[in-house]
């Protein structure tokens, strides 16, 4: 029997949402799986359908830049939120981002770049204002969007300044329409990738393993009902649109109007771009998403719970 530490609890806690006793007996009941826990929560009803964005774990900047029809956003770290007020690194980082436009997504070649008057690759430049700054500091991930005709949009949330804040979106439109009107919708979208998080654009593009994964906890809920076989597939089918429905950027309700999908509102407004439009990927960079950053405030609570 695997032993149920305080982490694992916490852990489980962070990634579900559910009350620490509730996450302390699905660790029991499936040996200290965290990934059966989670299930084993969600089909009890205890956790939501999907685990919580990883906690803001870094401090620090995501940065955006366009160049053309290229979009590019990187996300670079520090250890405080004061550093990231820092005009010297705001500067920093809005340089790192007009970089990515050439790197391709490459985090490894980006760092490799000359970074512009410093005479130095980016991460030896970095490591100089490691010493000058007095904190670490990091350049984490990048990832860029081009399109041949159209534009790539962004959208900066808990703007910092000018093109850095907390969350950075880029949204890549195909299209021989024009471009102001495609870059007005486009930010838009931009502005709805931010508010609803998506995990791909259409369903096809959705991780199979999550799919999967999705549907064996709805068909384990639908179960519980004592419905007939046929009866349930129907409820699982109707569930799983639902799901699709709630992740999918294409089949989400466009918050800017309310009532129509993404997919309806992008052909909507090709009469009034003058020209078919269409989205050709997305991505999003929320600071610190994924990093487990230590707390202490549930601590003593959390020991605790593990040790009655």
């Amino acid at each position: 029997m695997t032993e149920i530490t305080a982490s694992m609890v916490k852990a489980l806690r962070d990634n579900s949402g559910a009350g620490m006793m509730d996450c302390k007996q699905a660790l029991k009941e499936n040996n200290g799986d965290m990934e059966a826990a989670i299930d084993w929560l969600r089909t009890k009803g205890i956790a939501k359908a999907e685990k919580k964005a990883g906690r803001t774990a870094a401090e620090g900047l995501v940065g955006v830049a366009t160049s053309g029809t290229t979009g590019a956003v990187v996300e670079v770290n520090s250890e405080t939120d004061f550093v990231a007020r820092n005009d010297q690194f705001q500067g920093l980082v809005r340089g790192i981002a007009e970089l990515g436009l050439g790197a391709g997504g490459d985090v490894d070649a980006l760092k490799a770049m000359d970074y512009p008057g410093a005479g130095k690759s980016v991460a030896d430049h970095l490591t100089n204002l490691i010493g000058t700054i007095g904190e670490n500091m990091s350049v984490r991930r990048t990832a860029s969007l081009s399109v041949s005709n159209g534009v790539v949009a962004t959208y900066v949330h808990n703007q910092a300044a000018d093109g850095l804040g907390k969350i950075g979106v880029l949204v890549a439109l195909e299209s021989d329409g024009d471009a102001g009107k495609l870059s007005a919708l486009g930010k838009q979208v931009a502005m709805h990738v931010a508010a609803t998080n998506p995990l791909a654009a259409t369903t096809d593009e959705l991780d199979q393993a999550v799919v999967e994964r999705e549907r064996a906890v709805l068909a384990e809920q639908a179960r519980e009902s004592g419905k007939p076989e046929a009866v349930i597939e129907k409820m699982i089918d109707g569930r799983m649109r639902k799901f699709y429905e709630e992740v999918v950027l294409l089949a989400q309700t466009f918050v800017i109007d309310g009532e129509n999908t993404v997919e309806k509102a992008l052909k909507n407004a090709e009469a009034d771009v003058g020209g078919a439009i269409a989205l050709k990927g997305f991505v999003r960079y929320a600071l610190g998403e994924g990093i487990e950053k230590e707390e202490t405030d549930f601590a003593a609570e959390v020991a605790a719970a593990v040790s009655d």
